[in-house]
């Protein structure tokens, strides 16, 4: 499967599961505890990559797995940067309202071309540093709300801490793409078993927040395993199912694509979802969301355009043999 059918499935399946999460909303509330989604996502992405891990050892010659210490002890930092994340999200969110955040939040395109520079060695050229600004341009301009409205005067009266935690969560969320593409790209092991280190320490992270929750609120609803499916529906099965695809094709794009592949598809991903809410939540269109489309796709076409269709070169000018002139050379020759 080429990687920009992988990237066109990502950006359908993480555009519909925003929606899938608004649906499974009763009067704005979760009648489930959101909590538990992460974590039977992780357990399906577990299984699902040991079930493909066990097919492909079937195979001759066997995948590549390596299991020495030195190797698989660097799949739990992922984790532990996706936790710390979390967290600065919350915080940020103390400081700065939800339209501010949305827009701090684009800055991470930009720092994940950064990290993708300085600790992957990958370089861009010029034209693709002006489109992945480019690109925080127009997705930022696609959720500024229009003039006049209360939202736009509060977007620069959030006090510095909340600018700070911004910044540090959307260079966290870099660094954690840029680390689990470096993991991904290490060694020639086989994805799956790369997928099966990455899932069993995210369960056990997100395992974890449920403990943490539950002595939090003093064990008040019962033990996490009692109440885990409870308020499920047909709709939260598919957001389970959604997430865990999701971050499957993910693992596909950081094992033979990059991160801007992602970053794209994301980006592309929360454009489709503003145009799908006109039709489903009769979401009113702005000319923001408009003019921030059409220079995300002219962002999209200068990255990965081949550099001769972005810039006129002129042709080569041949000459015509009939039109040089032969000009005589005297020859001396030593006596």
């Amino acid at each position: 499967m080429k990687w920009y059918l992988v990237a066109s499935l990502l950006t359908i399946l993480t555009s519909s599961q925003g929606i899938l999460t608004t649906l499974s909303q009763t009067n704005g509330k979760y009648k489930y505890d959101y909590a538990t989604i992460p974590f039977l996502a992780e357990v399906f992405k577990l299984i699902v990559s040991s079930v493909f891990l066990w097919r492909e050892r079937k195979k001759s010659p066997p995948p590549k797995m390596t299991t020495d210490w030195k190797s698989v002890r660097l799949f739990p930092i992922p984790s532990v940067i996706y936790l710390i994340h979390n967290n600065v999200q919350f915080a940020t969110l103390m400081y700065v309202d939800t339209s501010t955040y949305q827009i701090m939040g684009n800055l991470k395109i930009v720092t994940t071309g950064i990290l993708f520079r300085l600790f992957l060695k990958k370089k861009l050229s010029n034209l693709q540093w002006m489109a992945i600004v480019l690109l925080a341009v127009g997705t930022t301009t696609s959720q500024v709300k229009g003039c006049g409205e209360a939202s736009c005067d509060s977007l620069f009266s959030a006090p510095i801490q909340g600018y700070m935690l911004g910044i540090l969560s959307a260079c966290l969320s870099a660094l954690a793409g840029v680390y689990t593409e470096f993991l991904m790209k290490k060694n020639n092991d086989s994805l799956y078993w790369q997928n099966i280190q990455l899932y069993t320490f995210g369960s056990i992270f997100n395992m974890a927040r449920l403990v943490v929750d539950d002595f939090r609120g003093g064990f008040e609803k019962g033990p996490w395993w009692q109440r885990l499916f409870n308020g499920y529906s047909i709709t939260t099965w598919l957001v389970v199912l959604n997430l865990g695809s999701t971050g499957l094709l993910v693992s596909w794009l950081m094992k033979y694509a990059d991160n801007i592949v992602k970053v794209y598809s994301t980006s592309m991903a929360m454009l489709l979802t503003m145009v799908l809410s006109v039709f489903l939540f009769s979401f009113k269109p702005t000319l923001q969301l408009f003019l921030g489309i059409i220079v995300c796709m002219m962002s999209l076409h200068m990255y990965f355009a081949p550099p001769h269709m972005l810039v006129d070169i002129p042709p080569a000018i041949n000459s015509d043999p009939e039109s040089l002139v032969n000009v005589p050379v005297d020859r001396k020759t030593d006596s």
